[in-house]
């Protein structure tokens, strides 16, 4: 993107609509539950939860499922657009709970590998990141999250 780009209207438009606000929206709130969930459990507020992956609830389930109900909610469910949101909801859902959740689980047991090598004296390795994925109820939950966001936002709107 080029600064000429950006210094069109057209360009500027894009925070005036409620699409963007559903989708950023809903990450957002997903995220300050998610951090206020890890605050009652530890006793202290980490804002790292507000830029993490994985955790209760999944942001970016909540920020795919707030943009397809808003789209849905606006321009009708059964418009191709709100069809390719939906489907591009599902994708992101489904990585969420499958293939970066399976991430997170092989990062677990190379971090114990990489601990039982520690400890017998061999060149420490860094620790990969475990918390990548989600369970089914985090993504079911940040869908929850993002659709009450987007349902709010667009009653509002």
């Amino acid at each position: 993107m080029t600064l000429a780009a950006i210094m069109q209207w057209e360009f500027w438009e894009l925070f005036a609509c409620p699409w963007f606000w559903c989708g950023i929206g809903g990450w957002i709130t997903a995220s300050f539950i998610k951090m206020v969930i890890a605050a009652v459990k530890t006793h202290e507020f980490d804002f790292v939860y507000l830029v993490s992956t994985g955790g209760m609830p999944s942001s970016h389930s909540a920020a795919v499922s707030a943009l397809a109900f808003g789209i849905g909610y606006t321009e009708g469910f059964g418009t191709p657009v709100a069809v390719v949101a939906v489907g591009y909801a599902i994708i992101t859902m489904f990585d969420a709970a499958t293939v970066r959740y399976a991430a997170g689980e092989h990062a677990k047991v190379l971090n114990a590998i990489v601990r039982d090598i520690k400890e017998l004296k061999f060149k420490p390795v860094e620790r990969f990141k475990e918390l990548l994925g989600h369970t089914r109820t985090e993504v079911f939950w940040g869908m929850a999250t993002g659709i009450a966001w987007a349902t709010f936002l667009c009653w509002v709107w």
